[in-house]
């Protein structure tokens, strides 16, 4: 019970605008001193061994790398310039400049997986084209949203490492399952916008066509997608093929990153400097996040909190399915208030051993997951593509169109979410 107090305390403190390393690190330090007979300050013993076990942690120095390669493309104007010939390549279309937002979106997932830099860039450059044509606001303000955030499951995807290190699976296995999940949901997205504007002819228009020949437009879109492919097959190719380990394929990607700037003539050593200190700003956060959730891992169980929780999940509920859906239910509300990596370093450990009791295989229970944890950035009122959108828009868009257009977005991911539910099978589809 003083368990579920705990996490209630840590929720009130994020609520609050506490830093989450603060939040959940400070919250196990009250309650050990508020409990000494049942825990004590000597609990924190075991943190410098849990510590030291996160430095040497292979799995996650991939981490860092696959953020500054995301950092490197986003300076080298590759995005830019695929945006600029999927937007001409289908803007004839109805709802063609959305349908393009969507696919760039989910060819930057595959290559850079940095949902910030990909919503804020697609912001700059496409939502005010979207809107000159005459694009709803809201349609326009959903689809960016959403195409930025299927860096979150398809990889390489940050999610599915820190998931692959927390359930421990091999995140190599986690990359081949997320693939067709991927590519189901942007499916998805393209259906939605294609029946909209074609129920509502108003609500996306098409763009007049220009002069330039239409296989032109086609041969200048091929070749902005090469550079992006030629990554994605040397990242997720290796791993695929078994050549490198998700860590060494990261590596690999930074290589491919900075001689793509180089052959962009993009290159320069403030790209790599900006790079490199975002990346220890962003990686710092995520392993103080870290060590914050691993102290209050070490109350919380000492109040046998884990117990409480898996005797509830295995007697009360008493079935795999309910307990998936239970799951799913709690992730995808505790999404709207916090952000994935705490709900992946406190919530997710404790389920891990309840799912394998149950027989649920992890590979598909960890896709689920990533699923579900992708809708976090776009639920409000905390949704972090919400954030960065509205930043990069500026006045062009209110919060309310933000907020309204994303919704029907978020009801695809549910649905994308149920598809591989009611089908797990599909996840193994890529062998």
């Amino acid at each position: 019970m003083i368990g579920m107090l705990m996490f209630l305390t840590a929720l009130v403190f994020l609520l609050m605008g506490v830093p989450v390393a603060f939040a959940f690190g400070g919250v196990a330090i009250l309650f050990a001193i508020l409990f000494p007979w049942d825990v004590g300050l000597q609990v924190f013993e075991l943190l410098p061994f849990r510590i030291y076990g996160i430095m040497q942690n292979f799995t996650l120095m991939a981490v860092p790398l696959f953020i500054f390669m995301g950092l490197v493309l986003e300076k080298s104007k590759m995005a830019e310039e695929l945006l600029e010939s999927m937007g001409k390549l289908f803007g004839p279309v109805r709802g063609g400049l959305a349908i393009s937002t969507v696919l760039v979106g989910a060819i930057l997932a595959a290559s850079t997986g940095i949902v910030g830099a990909s919503v804020v860039m697609m912001g700059l450059i496409t939502l005010p084209i979207m809107l000159k044509h005459r694009y709803k606001p809201e349609l326009a303000c959903g689809t960016i949203v959403a195409s930025g955030t299927l860096g979150q499951i398809i990889p390489p995807s940050v999610v599915l490492i820190v998931l692959g290190d927390v359930m421990y699976v091999s995140v190599g296995d986690l990359f081949r399952a997320a693939v067709v999940p991927g590519l189901v949901l942007t499916f998805l997205y393209v259906f939605y916008i294609l029946l909209l504007s074609w129920i509502r002819p108003d609500v996306a228009p098409a763009m007049e066509r220009e002069d330039i020949p239409y296989g032109k437009l086609f041969v200048k879109a091929i070749k902005a997608i090469i550079p992006p492919l030629l990554l994605i097959v040397a990242v997720l190719g290796s791993i695929f093929a078994g050549i490198a380990s998700p860590t060494e394929s990261a590596a690999v990607g930074v290589v491919g990153a900075v001689l793509l700037s180089v052959a962009k003539r993009t290159f320069a050593f403030d790209t790599l400097r900006y790079a490199a200190l975002e990346t220890v700003k962003l990686s710092s956060m995520i392993f103080m996040i870290l060590i914050g959730a691993t102290a209050f891992s070490l109350v919380f169980n000492a109040f046998d909190g884990g117990d409480f929780v898996h005797t509830f999940f295995t007697e009360e509920l008493g079935s795999k399915w309910t307990f998936v859906l239970v799951t799913m239910a709690v992730i995808f509300v505790l999404g709207f208030f916090v952000d994935f990596i705490e709900i992946s370093f406190i919530v997710v450990p404790i389920l891990v051993p309840i799912a394998a009791s149950f027989g649920i295989d992890p590979i598909w229970f960890a896709i689920l997951i990533a699923m579900n944890l992708q809708a976090s950035f776009l639920t409000p009122p905390f949704g972090f593509a919400l954030f960065y959108l509205k930043g990069a828009a500026g006045d062009k868009v209110t919060t309310g169109q933000i907020y309204k257009g994303v919704t029907p977005f978020i009801l695809l991911q549910l649905t994308a979410l149920a598809i591989v539910m009611l089908w797990p099978n599909i996840i193994y589809l890529i062998g």
